[in-house]
């Protein structure tokens, strides 16, 4: 009956936090579709910066050195964190862990599309354009889902007993 009470506490905290992460998740998409907007509305009356201009050079390798470290230090970092955060015994600190650090990452990736996208409408060339689907799919693969907070807090693995 205990475990019962607390399978169903841990599915509504899952529920809270994978609802609580999403919108940090969506806040990165809306940006990148409000920034999207608002660089299409700036080309209408505004030309490129020349793309073997120093600021052009400068801004594009931001950009592209931004994602380099960030993606795979976000990605990394968060990984390493979630094998600290399965050890903790209490579920709610758990979570919550959980959910900043998830939120983070978002935000760092997610941040890495935003600039991308800006970039691009000032620059536009096709380097940021890969940078954006690059991070794009880096975001996709930060999406909270039910089945990775269990895997990542290995929530679903049997206790070991004394005796086995």
């Amino acid at each position: 009956m205990a475990a019962e009470v607390d399978t169903q506490n841990n599915s509504q905290n899952m529920e809270r936090i994978i609802k609580k992460i999403n919108n940090a998740y969506y806040l990165i998409y809306t940006l990148t579709i409000l920034s999207t907007i608002g660089g299409y509305l700036f080309i209408q009356s505004h030309d490129a910066v020349d793309v073997k201009s120093p600021l052009s050079i400068a801004l594009s390798s931001i950009v592209i050195i931004y994602i380099f470290i960030s993606l795979p230090a976000a990605i990394t970092i968060f990984y390493k964190s979630t094998k600290k955060w399965a050890a903790i015994d209490d579920d709610f600190k758990k979570f919550e862990k959980y959910s900043a650090g998830a939120t983070w990452r978002i935000l760092v990736v997610g941040f890495g599309l935003v600039l991308s996208v800006v970039a691009f409408y000032f620059i536009r060339t096709e380097s940021l354009i890969f940078c954006a689907l690059i991070t794009a799919i880096g975001l996709l693969y930060c999406k909270p889902t039910i089945g990775k907070i269990r895997s990542d807090l290995k929530l679903d693995e049997p206790e070991d007993e004394a005796g086995e």
